[in-house]
């Protein structure tokens, strides 16, 4: 019992992770503890419209594990253009260090969970990442382009980084998307 509860206490450390985006009505930025509930409930919600019938509890679970690497890591901007490759490396020495306090069984399992999410290569994992790419647009969207200003974000880059994903995982939302940032650039929303 007492590694299971020295585990959730030590991710409780992903709510102190700050990312870009506001959340709605605030000028508070999210934390990635925030941003991994509100992206599995977008995909539980958006299920119906997976581009292949998909597996909703394992992408719930990719969800909730996904970002905890950023506990050691921060948050980086979905449009940086460098420095993945070792960011990425210490995100799975975070996430092995964290899911080894687990019984073994559930350490592998949730370290399982991240790696798929991480490789993309399951459609579970590609819907996955559609709901992960496309919640900051929302927001931005909901929020007049307030990220994307604030960072200087172009329309261009916003399109390049989360077109493919999206309409890989989930081409309806990318439908409904793709409209969306056109008027979010003639508003000026976009850097």
């Amino acid at each position: 019992m007492q590694n299971i509860i020295d585990f959730v206490l030590e991710i409780d450390k992903l709510k102190q992770v700050t990312r870009k985006t506001k959340v709605l009505n605030s000028e508070r930025y999210e934390n990635s503890a925030e941003h991994s509930w509100q992206i599995a409930l977008l995909a539980a919600s958006l299920q119906p419209y997976a581009k292949e019938p998909v597996d909703i509890n394992r992408i719930i679970g990719m969800l909730l594990v996904h970002d905890i690497g950023e506990i050691e890591t921060g948050d980086t901007i979905v449009y940086a253009e460098d420095g993945w490759e070792e960011r990425k490396a210490q995100e799975l020495a975070c996430v092995t260090r964290i899911f080894g306090m687990l019984p073994a069984e559930q350490g592998q399992r949730f370290l399982a969970l991240w790696r798929e999410f991480e490789s993309g290569e399951t459609a579970e994992a590609r819907f996955a990442h559609a709901a992960d790419r496309a919640m900051p647009v929302l927001l931005n969207l909901a929020n007049q382009g307030q990220s994307w200003l604030e960072n200087g974000i172009r329309h261009e880059q916003v399109v390049a980084r989360v077109a493919p994903p999206i309409r890989e995982g989930c081409p309806a939302l990318w439908a409904y998307l793709e409209g969306r940032l056109q008027e979010a650039k003639e508003k000026g929303w976009l850097g």
